[in-house]
């Protein structure tokens, strides 16, 4: 009886996180009619081509306001190259915008360093005061294709995980895996797997 009541709490309580986790992307859906445009500029990548957040029309955009001096900045790179890489293929892109004072002499050689896939482009005050005032760095926007910022910003560093949620979330895998799993053994998997 003991274990019977054992699997029934079990089961109720990976249900529930499973139904968390649906409602918190059905919210996501529901809101994009109130999200708001992301602010266009034009700025100059490595090459000295000039490039607007609007090119990006159509794509999910992880637009990433950092600097080489900053270390938070440093440890989200990875995962970033890995988004550009991973999700490329479904309409996504990472723009990295860098806020150095030093300019390209500084970022140049980091870019090499750190074998940067995705396009960075020299940041200025007045792309700064359109994202209002970057009061720190690494500030992040997950942008819809619409052109318009799913989620608040990102101030310093999150869990890898929270962007991934987000950017499935928009790009469709989030809700074929809910889709996928069935009921019952996956909430007691989950649940399972969580302690």
């Amino acid at each position: 009886m003991k274990t019977l009541l054992v699997a029934i709490i079990l089961l109720a309580g990976g249900l529930l996180s499973s139904c968390s986790s649906s409602q918190k992307m059905n919210a996501a859906v529901q809101a994009s009619a109130n999200r708001k445009p992301a602010p266009d500029f034009t700025l100059k990548d490595a090459s000295g081509a000039a490039v607007k957040l609007s090119d990006y029309h159509g794509k999910v955009v992880l637009l990433n306001f950092w600097a080489t001096w900053c270390g938070p900045c440093g440890l989200e790179i990875p995962w970033f190259k890995e988004f550009e890489q991973q999700y490329k293929s479904k309409g996504f892109a990472v723009l990295g915008v860098s806020m150095d004072d030093d300019g390209w002499s500084a970022i140049k050689p980091y870019i090499a360093e750190h074998k940067m896939n995705y396009r960075v482009l020299l940041g200025n005050d007045t792309v700064a005061q359109l994202y209002g005032g970057l009061d720190a760095l690494p500030t992040t926007y997950i942008i819809d294709r619409n052109g318009k910022m799913a989620f608040p910003a990102h101030v310093g560093l999150i869990n890898k995980s929270e962007y991934v949620q987000e950017l499935e979330s928009l790009l469709g895998g989030e809700q074929q895996t809910f889709n996928a799993k069935p009921a019952a053994p996956a909430a007691l998997a989950l649940f399972g797997s969580a302690r």
